[in-house]
């Protein structure tokens, strides 16, 4: 893992020494961080999407779900090297893979174009996967989270839907649906994403836990949206997220079943997937 904890350089750096990014004022760091925004008409509220983002961030990859407005041209003028890729299919999931995949940084985050997440937060996502977190998971339930956007019956269905992944799958998750986290790109040839809506937080949040990785729940508040209606509609998107537990929870199942009944001379049990740190980073 590339992570290296340094306090913020001073003075002339030696020839062909790693640059580090002062992130805080106790913390540099040497990996670059990619920012995926999704967006889809959402010109009115890149302004103070962008604005929140941090200085030190490698590149920011705008995915542009067939826009009919200014969104393109907007985030071109707010910051010209903006990194612009044209989504081909449709659905959240189907944004976040294709803007993965132009990623160049080592840490990728993921963050909203509707205004609801602050981007000065970034610091503590960058902050947990550099001391050693694989995947640092944004909360709005976990100590110091918050929400200002969620419905009584989108706050219940999520609770349920949390509860579900947790006894399923041995997670100690306060949040399930929510898609502001940050992870290290290794983390995408773990999880090997397949889905194109909403339900794609919960899909990354299964398959995390299944891969054994590390993950780290980072308080975070959600504000209401700027400007514009939100695509997300409670109960078809929380019976995609229903599906994709049941799926998952079944695939688990079969790959045991397998085992059990075809053991492969000499093969070494799979380890159970590491147990998770909640809390806030440092």
């Amino acid at each position: 893992m590339s992570s290296v904890l340094q306090p913020p350089a001073t003075g002339k750096e030696p020839s062909g020494a790693t640059k580090y990014r002062p992130v805080s004022s106790h913390l540099a760091i040497a990996p670059p961080v990619s920012v995926v925004i999704p967006a889809m008409n959402e010109a009115e509220n890149l302004p103070y999407v962008f604005r929140t983002l941090p200085d030190w961030i490698h590149e920011v990859v705008l995915v542009d779900g067939n826009s009919t407005d200014d969104t393109v041209a907007v985030a071109r003028a707010l910051r010209p090297d903006v990194k612009v890729v044209e989504q081909r299919g449709k659905g959240k999931g189907d944004a976040l893979i294709t803007g993965f995949q132009a990623c160049t940084g080592d840490i990728i985050v993921m963050v909203d174009a509707d205004g609801s997440a602050d981007g000065q937060e970034i610091v503590s996502y960058v902050s947990a996967l550099v001391s050693g977190a694989d995947f640092a998971k944004g909360s709005r339930f976990a100590n110091g989270g918050g929400t200002d956007d969620m419905t009584l019956i989108r706050r219940l269905g999520n609770a349920a839907l949390c509860a579900a992944v947790n006894r399923k799958f041995g997670a100690r998750y306060t949040d399930l649906c929510y898609g502001y986290n940050a992870f290290w790109r290794h983390c995408l040839d773990k999880i090997d994403l397949d889905c194109t809506g909403f339900e794609v937080e919960t899909l990354m949040n299964i398959r995390v836990v299944k891969a054994g990785l590390k993950v780290q729940e980072i308080p975070s508040h959600e504000y209401l949206r700027i400007h514009g209606v939100s695509n997300l509609r409670a109960v078809r998107d929380g019976l995609r997220v229903l599906r994709v537990i049941v799926r998952e929870r079944s695939n688990r199942r079969a790959l045991r079943g397998g085992r059990d009944r075809s053991p492969v001379p000499g093969a070494v049990p799979a380890a159970r997937p590491a147990r998770q740190v909640r809390g806030k980073a440092s």
